[in-house]
């Protein structure tokens, strides 16, 4: 008991149910930023939670609970993208079920111009952005250097740029 206190973890950590309401919000964000379509976000999500109850981790704190949900939903997604059968189409209706925020419908155009960018730069846009990681810790979950994730935001913030404005000029806003 003595030693759990030491390292920082509670007696009882949290069940699979607290740590789903908890995190639900930036995990299915990051599932729907990552997929090609809702359907996928939504099993991918519940493939990192399954993943999360059958394992257990031992997380330390809030912060290293929310790495550890961050980098298991980043696997998920690539193992999930290299499964798919390359010559699935998305079904119409499917691009605005993808860009629609967990619970903010506003930002559906961002999440159009972000959907549109390679994994590289969606990836290091969203949790700088949407998660508020700070660059340090984007570099750890990543294992990347700092400055790689630096040099990706600012070629990120530049073709999201574009894509926003290409959408702009389209009228599709």
């Amino acid at each position: 008991m003595a030693m759990q206190a030491a390292l920082g973890q509670s007696a009882n950590p949290p069940g699979t149910a607290e740590v789903v309401a908890a995190y639900k919000q930036m995990v299915y964000a990051i599932c729907l930023t990552h997929t090609p379509c809702r359907g996928d976000a939504d099993d991918v999500f519940q493939e990192v939670f399954l993943t999360y109850h059958r394992k257990q981790p031992v997380c330390h704190d809030d912060e290293h609970r929310k790495a550890w949900l961050i980098r298991t939903t980043l696997n998920i997604v690539r193992r999930f993208a290299s499964q798919r059968a390359p010559q699935a189409v998305p079904l119409e209706g499917d691009v605005e079920d993808r860009t629609t925020r967990v619970e903010a419908g506003e930002y559906d155009g961002l999440f159009a111009a972000l959907n549109s960018l390679s994994d590289t730069y969606k990836t290091v846009l969203h949790l700088f952005y949407l998660e508020d990681l700070p660059i340090a810790q984007i570099a750890a979950l990543l294992d990347l250097e700092a400055g790689t994730v630096k040099t990706r935001l600012s070629r990120g913030r530049v073709l999201l740029r574009q894509a926003m404005n290409e959408e702009d000029s389209d009228g599709t806003r």
